[in-house]
């Protein structure tokens, strides 16, 4: 039994709180329309920059070689994986700026970013597990809460600063320096997130014997529990990256926004999720986590629909809306749904489980934007018109999105609501 109150295992909770806020400030570098924004500069199309932006989901399906790493102590190989990924994302910003064609700097840019993604998420459940592993289970939905609300204060700071350098530099006709810049905050970032991570504490377990993928998955999949908590997840990815790869070119190309706008919408998205963390985390204590995925997928489906209506004419209105639900859905669903994982996954193969599951998710949702990068091309190539009638790809998707949270909706409720 862990001693929970000693002062090593304090002092990691709060390593893990930093450590989670500045894995964030990178997050938001390589995604959403700072991504957008580099994909522009290397003239790629919005179809695959929305793909790219996928990325982040079918690396998830290299959790499952995590299974293999089997050793009592996962520290030192996961701090080494941070630091080789981050300096990759790093480079995304160094990319535009080499004197190559635009053919090679396309395919190194995907190549670092595919990469990047693949480390990030071979390291992330062991990590997530020795992070976890340091805090009580009655406060896991308390605790996730206070780390996510430090990450998005911090967040909020770092993110409208580097819109401003953005924009600023870009209105100059520098958006290089912007670049060099990015990169360098990038890799300061990534020298204190190992600091954080060394100062963390590893709870010594027993050693585990070495697993075979394929038992690893009949374990996992043998258990109905683990597997209902799977569809969960793959439902939750198909409606999430059947429209959200798309967003960040829609809000800097056809909604004409600049970065800084958008990170205006950020911020209020953020201050929601700041406010609602701390009730989500006592919601679930004290009900389920189940019950809080379901509050929180009803709030992602109004904010769809927000989505669905946006317009350059309607854009301020209909996009701040989507922000502050998307907001608040987003201060509860992440947490929700890693906990559901581990409410119904014995402690033994925690780890094995949440790699599993998202690995399916992951790439269900990879395959998705694939389907829907076809569409958006379709509906672009037609000028955006259907029926002689002025609509977005964007706008068409948001509502497919809808639908199937609803149908998540429906299958948490039969699957884990109304049962005991």
């Amino acid at each position: 039994m862990f001693d929970f109150d000693s002062r090593e295992f304090k002092r990691g909770r709060t390593m893990y709180i930093f450590e989670a806020a500045l894995e964030f400030f990178i997050a938001m570098l390589v995604s959403g329309s700072y991504l957008a924004t580099l994909t522009k500069a290397l003239g790629m199309s919005d179809s695959l920059t929305g793909i790219i932006s996928s990325f982040i989901s079918l690396g998830c399906l290299f959790q499952l070689f995590a299974v293999f790493m089997r050793k009592s102590r996962v520290k030192p190989t996961v701090i080494v994986l941070s630091v080789i990924n981050q300096l990759l994302f790093a480079v995304l910003y160094i990319i535009p700026l080499a004197d190559f064609g635009a053919t090679i700097k396309n395919i190194a840019f995907i190549v670092a970013i595919f990469s990047a993604y693949i480390i990030y998420n071979f390291a992330h459940p062991k990590k997530m597990n020795w992070f976890m592993s340091l805090v009580p289970d009655k406060k896991r939905g308390s605790f996730t809460a206070d780390k996510e609300i430090f990450s998005l204060i911090t967040g909020m700071i770092f993110s409208y600063s580097i819109s401003f350098l953005f924009d600023y530099f870009k209105e100059n006709g520098q958006i290089r320096t912007a670049f060099i810049i990015s990169a360098s905050v990038m890799f300061f970032i990534m020298v204190l997130h190992t600091v954080t991570m060394l100062l963390t504490v590893e709870p010594e377990e027993e050693k585990k014997p070495t697993k075979s993928l394929k038992k690893a998955i009949k374990t996992i999949v043998k258990n109905k529990l683990i597997m209902k908590v799977a569809v969960v997840l793959i439902i939750y990815n198909i409606a999430y990256y059947c429209s959200i790869p798309f967003f960040g070119t829609y809000l800097i190309g056809e909604l004409g926004m600049s970065l800084n706008t958008v990170s205006i919408f950020t911020i209020v998205g953020n201050v929601c999720r700041i406010l609602i963390s701390k009730f989500w985390g006592r919601y679930a204590d004290k009900t389920s986590f189940a019950r809080m995925t379901e509050k929180c997928f009803l709030l992602l489906g109004l904010a769809f629909i927000f989505h669905a209506f946006a317009t350059p004419k309607t854009a301020l209105i209909t996009i701040a809306l989507y922000y502050v639900c998307n907001g608040i859905a987003l201060g509860g669903v992440n947490s929700a749904l890693t906990n559901l994982v581990f409410d119904y996954s014995p402690h033994e193969i925690r780890a094995d489980a949440l790699a599993i599951c998202q690995a399916a998710a992951g790439l269900t949702g990879f395959l998705t934007t694939l389907v829907a990068s076809l569409f958006v091309t379709l509906i672009q190539n037609c000028g955006n018109q259907i029926f002689g009638i002025t609509i977005y790809a964007q706008q068409i998707l948001s509502v497919a999105s809808l639908i199937i949270i609803l149908l998540a909706i429906v299958y948490l409720k039969k699957n884990f609501l109304n049962k005991k």
